[in-house]
This record gives C-alpha cells, structure tokens and sequence, in this order.
C-alpha cells in the first residue's frame, strides 16, 4: 500500500472517529428533559423543601423583611433540580401554595459546566422561570395577614399529604416561620390564665397519636427547621416550655426539629 493510499485511510479513520463522539456527546450530553411546569426532571422526584409561613397573626416590618431574605436564603440553598415550595397558614387557617410556586432549580450561570451550556443562556432562563416567579409569590407571602385559628401541626400533616412531598420524596425539609401559639379543635395554648399554660398542654403522646390517626405517618423523616416569631405577652419562661412541648410531640411523629429565632 502506498503512503498516500495510507494517509488517507488514517484521515478518513480520524473523520470517522470525531463524528463518532460528536454522535455520542450529543446523545449523552443533551439537557435532560424538565416538566415545564415544575422545571423538574421529568420522571422523577426531588429533594423537596418547602417554606412555610404561619400568618394567623400579624407581624411587624420588620420579621416580614426577615422572612423574605429567609425565603431568599432558602432560594441559595437549592442545588440543581431540587425543589422549593412556598406555603402559608392563611387568614381562615388553611395551608394555601402561595402563587402556586413550587418550583425546582434550573441551575443558574455560575452552577453549570460552560463546557456543556452557555452561562448567559442559563442565567436568563433562571431568572425568568424561576426568580421572576418567586419575587411574585414574595410579595404576598409577606403581606401580614391575622386569623382567629391556627392548626400548626395539622398544616404540617396537609403538607406531607401533598403529591411532591408525600413520604416517598427524598430529603423533605419544611422551614417554618410561627410563633408556634395551636389553636384549633386539636388543642389550644390560649386560655384565661396564661400563667395555667402547662396544665392546658395535653400530653406529647396524645397530640401525637391522635394526628397519626388522622393523618398516617406520614410526618416521619420530615426534617423541620423552625424560626419561632416571638409574640409580646409571652415570658422566656412560657416560650422554653412550648419550645420543649413541641419537640417532644415531634420526636414521637419521626420528626427532626431545630429550633431558632427569627
């Protein structure tokens, strides 16, 4: 075989080689397919968080503009195609889906490979499929809102009744901002004498049981980071004692809870 003749086999064997890989890194390497409605991966289910806000009472401007870096921080905390949802215990008491936002993150420009996707390209496509709609959904989440009823731990049950973050959703954490006061049929905190609050507490273990009941476990493996809104009235004395309360009703539904103040 003559040089030339073999030269151009060599050639033709590189040519064939690059439009190999080029195939297969366009096979491989192609986005994945989202749900255009959650941004989610198609198929699958996310890590989940999810935001809650109780705004059976008012709050001042000051814990409202708390919540939003809050609900911004927990934006941050998002890694690519996990979720955030944003939910409030509203002025009749229900847990609504504020704006119906419950999105998972796209990935912004400073999150992916520039070797694969333009940076540019993904940063715009964040900002307006996911950053637009949460500044909308921010700006009634902190409109103080004040309600009569206040079912704390039966939201926290609705939710993990909720498809997308039902017990079958990986690593489930719910941020929720209260001042943790129950009132609803289950029990309530208040009563005449607010000095009497430990004798108006049922036990951990029925609270816990009679939601179990209702609701399943649906509650265990939950992961609860809570921010306690502090109310005027309440000594450290009556605050220690909720704080411990709850803990304890938390811990027999499965639930991992830390405490801090907003």
């Amino acid at each position: 075989m003559r040089g030339k003749d073999l030269l151009g086999i060599i050639n033709i064997l590189i040519v064939v080689g690059v439009l190999g890989a080029i195939s297969y890194a366009a096979l491989v390497l192609q986005p994945p397919e989202y749900d255009p409605n959650t941004l989610c991966l198609s198929g699958e289910q996310p890590a989940h968080m999810a935001l809650v806000i109780d705004k059976t009472d008012l709050y001042s401007p000051e814990q409202a503009a708390r919540i939003e870096q809050l609900a911004l921080d927990s934006r941050d905390r998002l890694e690519i195609g996990e979720r955030l949802s944003l939910y409030e215990l509203d002025a009749r008491g229900e847990l609504i889906n504020t704006n119906s936002f419950s999105l998972c993150n796209p990935g912004r420009g400073d999150q992916i490979n520039p070797l694969y996707r333009n940076p540019a390209r993904v940063e715009a496509r964040y900002q307006a499929l996911f950053e637009g709609p949460l500044q909308s959904a921010l700006a009634d989440l902190v409109e103080p809102k004040e309600s009569p009823a206040s079912p704390i731990i039966e939201a926290l049950a609705d939710l993990a009744l909720e498809q997308g973050f039902d017990p079958n959703t990986p690593r489930r954490t719910v941020i929720l901002v209260s001042d943790m006061l129950q009132n609803s049929r289950l029990f309530s905190v208040y009563g005449r004498a607010r000095s009497d609050l430990e004798n108006r507490l049922p036990p951990p273990g029925r609270v816990a049981a009679l939601i179990e009941d209702e609701y399943g476990d649906v509650l265990a493996g939950v992961r609860i980071e809570i921010y306690l809104i502090e109310r005027r009235g309440w000594s450290n004395e009556q605050r220690d004692l909720l704080q411990a309360y709850w803990s304890e009703v938390f811990r027999q539904l499965g639930v991992r809870n830390d405490w801090r103040t907003l």
